[in-house]
């Protein structure tokens, strides 16, 4: 009998798997038809894909646009979109106070049906924002409806559907995720006649099915049995996975809740704690930008760089040394337990300056006066050998901030995370963030006394106010795959060039004669007794891990960025997410899926 329920179980199994992928197939059909169907007009100054993000402050305007949650959404992974809809000022006979609502943005994107294009209100509202503003039309439904355009010269992206599938094709193309290339076979307006049309590439992540990327979603199943394995056996209370294949965001699914107490589950847009996900996220690309520019040289000693390291033990150690964890530095000094009374205040003050947490304010100075001299000073025992230290990226963090001028916090999001898009990577997330939004780490008994939501878990970085080159960030995954995409793109991602290609390789290939690592990032480990950072992980693998329970890895011979964030601290430190090698067994999912998919 147990057999045969056994036999039951397996067969609807697979026939459930076996409708997800055929249902999948059928909707990606649904969706290639409607993109390989887009037309965009009026493109001759490229506007289409939208470029320079950090230039624009964006608006999405829906004219009664049935679909426009489902449109804005898709916008919002591209970049912060503000949401607009006209529905709310119906009882006007204008639309002046919604224009007013959009005078400080500069960019704005209006999804309507062709029905909408027939009302003059409508297109008196279009007509004036054009103005003064960068207008995007996306044009869903009977093609008849462009002739209310004739005279207006704006992008304008027409689809023949009207339905879910196309406003979540449409914001794609407007972003560069997929291209455009149809022309009009037929005249549909005087101005609009057959041939028109423009052709655009991509230059940015789609997102869409695994069968888009030859991946079987039936050969994926394992990551959701993985990930609630992991937090049945509260290795963490939850969990973000997300997988990237050939530029494309195959799979991107939130597991569990924000703790094991808590009723907020996660979601996949919810900001982490990334530990030293850091260094290779903020701190190794401020060095790369600067070694690039000619203002680091990775082959000059530190106390070049820092003054006061010129009379300490410190002062010969190369650059390049310090990037592969080479330089001798001892692995962690535990700062927090010198504290005293007197050195912390529950409140701030000119006196305590310095936020740790809530209700916990550091006194001024107490980096420069304690904590960076313990470092200065501290004896290089192992220089020329493999010893990860954290000493390292605060050191960094140092070099690249003299060399700038800038704050490391402030360079990152100037110079790459707003360009490329990022919209939650950055330090010291409760200053932009509601605590909902954040998922909370440790459970601090020791130290700070409190939850930690939003203030960085590491003691080290939280003692120098959130911001440091070793540990301070925090992201959600989407943001980690679009700046691992531009590092997997050889440093193109969005139209610009980060990086030349040979920096890319330099930093992230193998660098080091006596350990496994690129400059900043980790590697897959030759030691295939380790089976690091997967068993079935390429030679190719760089990325990094990060203490709260997050790792990145990037495999450029299958065209992966995987993305897997956790709060495995919670409510304390706990090493079973390690000991269960969850993140290396879900990455085994994933890479042996592709592989299949590529036979």
């Amino acid at each position: 009998m147990n057999k045969i329920i056994f036999g039951l179980l397996i067969l609807c199994s697979f026939n459930a798997c076996a409708q997800k992928n055929k249902d999948n197939m059928e909707r990606l059909a649904g969706l290639n038809n409607i993109s390989a169907n887009l037309v965009l007009f009026n493109n001759n100054e490229n506007i289409i894909p939208v470029k320079q993000l950090e230039k624009l402050t964006i608006a999405s305007v829906s004219i009664g646009f049935p679909y426009a949650s489902a449109f804005d959404s898709l916008l919002n992974k591209y970049t912060k979109i503000s949401s607009f809809n006209s529905n709310n000022y119906q009882n006007l006979t204008t639309l002046n106070d919604l224009e007013d609502d959009l005078k400080y943005f500069n960019t704005i994107i209006v999804p309507l049906t062709s029905a909408a294009s027939n009302d003059a209100r409508n297109i008196n509202f279009i007509v004036s924002l054009a103005k003064s503003k960068q207008v995007i039309i996306a044009l869903f439904g009977d093609g008849r409806g462009l002739t209310a355009f004739d005279a207006l010269h704006v992008p304008i992206i027409w689809t023949e559907q009207n339905n879910a599938m196309s406003a979540e094709i449409i914001p794609q193309a407007i972003f560069g995720g997929i291209g455009v290339n149809k022309r009009l076979i037929t005249a549909l307006s005087p101005k609009y006649t057959a041939g028109s049309g423009y052709t655009t590439t991509p230059i940015r992540l789609k997102y869409t099915l695994p069968e888009d990327a030859n991946v079987n979603s039936d050969d994926l199943e394992g990551i959701d049995a993985i990930a609630n394995e992991a937090i049945n056996a509260k290795a963490t209370p939850g969990a973000v996975v997300l997988v990237v294949k050939d530029g494309k965001v195959i799979f991107n699914k939130a597991y569990g809740s924000h703790t094991y107490d808590s009723n907020l589950p996660d979601k996949v847009t919810d900001i982490f704690d990334l530990a030293s996900l850091t260094k290779t996220t903020a701190t190794t690309p401020t060095v790369m930008r600067l070694y690039e520019e000619g203002k680091l040289n990775l082959d000059t000693n530190i106390g070049a760089y820092i003054p006061k390291a010129r009379e300490s033990p410190m002062n010969p150690i190369l650059v390049r040394e310090v990037m592969l964890h080479q330089a001798g530095f001892i692995p962690y000094i535990p700062f927090h337990n010198a504290l005293t009374t007197s050195d912390y205040s529950r409140d701030s003050s000119a006196a305590f300056p310095t936020k740790v947490a809530d209700n916990y304010y550091v006194r001024k100075n107490y980096f420069k006066d304690v904590m960076w001299p313990k470092m200065l000073t501290a004896p290089i025992r192992t220089r020329g050998k493999y010893v990860y230290s954290d000493i390292s990226m605060y050191v960094m963090k140092d070099v690249v901030e003299r060399l700038s001028g800038v704050p490391l916090n402030q360079y990152v999001i100037d110079n790459f995370y707003k360009p490329l898009g990022m919209q939650t990577a950055g330090f010291l997330p409760r200053n932009r963030f509601t605590r909902e939004q954040i998922i909370p780490t440790e459970q601090d008994i020791y130290f700070r006394k409190t939850l930690l939501v939003g203030y960085v878990h590491d003691q080290g970085a939280a003692l120098v106010g959130g911001v440091s080159g070793h540990a301070g960030l925090f992201s959600s995954a989407n943001d980690l795959a679009i700046i691992y995409q531009m590092l997997l793109n050889k440093g193109t991602y969005g139209g610009t060039q980060y990086f030349k290609p040979a920096t890319v390789d330099m930093f992230t290939q193998k660098q080091s004669p006596v350990s496994r690592r690129g400059l900043g990032f980790d590697r897959w480990d030759p030691d295939l007794s380790k089976t690091y950072p997967s068993e079935l992980a390429s030679p190719q693998t760089y990325g990094h891990t990060g203490y709260t329970g997050t790792c990145v890895w990037v495999d450029p011979s299958r065209g992966l960025v995987y993305v897997f964030l956790s709060n495995r601290v919670n409510p304390s430190v706990s090493d079973k997410l390690g000991n269960m090698k969850i993140r290396g067994r879900i990455e085994d999912v994933i890479n042996r899926a592709i592989d299949k998919g590529a036979k």
